[in-house]
């Protein structure tokens, strides 16, 4: 439960797909795509995900490692339902949004509790557990809920070396249908970017809308209702994460579209974050790919003494720092290059 910076990075991938599916469904339909073609896009968009999802987590693996809970795979089974419900009215919208979190919450508290004899620590969960709820939050508790039995059985439909019995952290398959409400979420947020709305009302609209995701996420929690976890992104969790996205956008849009109309200066220092945004295909799977090559030639050239001139306790941000600024060099070069991964 609760939340860190970390952890709103997927929703925020999540939630810009979503906005940004507004304008591929405008811009396709310009250049005289049917709405066929346009499915049949979004099938196969779908598909180079969710394959390119299980790729990244087979990296180092014996076997294949068919696993869904990744944000890649996850984006790619709710990327068909998004496209279809980007070609409806914003009315229609909002209540698959309703349904999707009413559902899941519904579905998740119809799943019987664990009986007395169940063994959490059969299923990766320690004795010392301290987010361990009881009441209705019980019933979203870590490796005993309805997305865990799911996968119990769905996922041993595929080869592996042995069994699936639980996720370490607690992941499941079936968090892509609320990660489905987080990109709802941002297709609505992406319709009123395309409104013509005037710029300040709009961030005002972002600023309200992500206030009110916040606010009743942590309602739901508080009253024990739903809890906040974003390991199998619950529908507080949709809310709470969705609010801050909302927050998020609201301060790049307001400062950088808004305020840097008229201040270029702004848009210059904002240039890494179009580099990287231009490619963001690209770093995920660097970040994958070459993360610990990277890290470690750091090491074997420089040494640990140029990370640890703040102590050992900065040495993580330091060489994080240093990582991502080979990967900007990257980047930057592809950006000059004009070359660009897009699925």
């Amino acid at each position: 439960a609760g939340c860190s910076l970390h952890d709103l990075i997927q929703p925020s991938f999540s939630f810009l797909v979503g906005v940004a599916l507004p304008y591929s469904i405008a811009s396709r339909a310009v250049r005289g795509r049917s709405s066929g073609t346009q499915a049949g896009h979004a099938v196969r968009r779908s598909l180079i995900l969710i394959l390119l999802g299980i790729f990244l987590r087979s990296i180092h693996a014996d076997q294949t490692n068919f696993t869904f809970e990744d944000t890649l795979t996850q984006i790619g089974l709710g990327y068909p339902f998004l496209f279809l419900l980007g070609n409806t009215s914003v009315r229609t919208g909002w209540i698959a949004f309703g349904l999707i979190l009413i559902g899941y919450w519904v579905a998740f508290v119809l799943y019987p509790l664990p009986g007395p004899g169940f063994s959490y620590e059969a299923v990766g969960v320690p004795p010392n557990w301290p987010e361990h709820y009881t009441g209705l939050m019980g019933h979203f508790n870590k490796n005993s809920n309805l997305a865990w039995a799911f996968d119990t059985w769905f996922l041993n439909l595929f080869p592996r070396k042995s069994p699936f019995l639980f996720n370490d952290g607690g992941y499941a398959t079936l968090s892509f249908i609320p990660t489905l409400g987080t990109m709802l979420l941002g297709l609505q947020v992406g319709r009123w970017l395309r409104s013509g709305m005037a710029p300040l009302a709009l961030v005002r609209r972002l600023l309200l809308a992500g206030a009110i995701g916040i606010a009743v996420g942590i309602l739901l929690h508080v009253l024990g209702i739903c809890p906040v976890v974003k390991r199998i992104w619950t529908p507080a969790w949709v809310l709470f994460s969705g609010g801050w996205c909302c927050w998020l956008l609201a301060a790049f849009y307001g400062v950088i579209d808004v305020a840097g109309t008229r201040r270029g200066t702004i848009r210059r220092v904002a240039f890494p974050l179009v580099v990287v945004g231009m490619n963001s295909i690209a770093i995920y799977c660097l970040a994958h790919l070459i993360d610990r090559f990277i890290i470690d030639s750091l090491f074997t050239h420089l040494g640990h003494g140029p990370f640890l001139i703040f102590g050992p306790a900065y040495e993580p941000l330091l060489v994080g720092i240093a990582t991502m600024g080979i990967f900007y060099g990257i980047l930057r070069w592809m950006y000059r290059q004009q070359l660009f991964i897009r699925i």
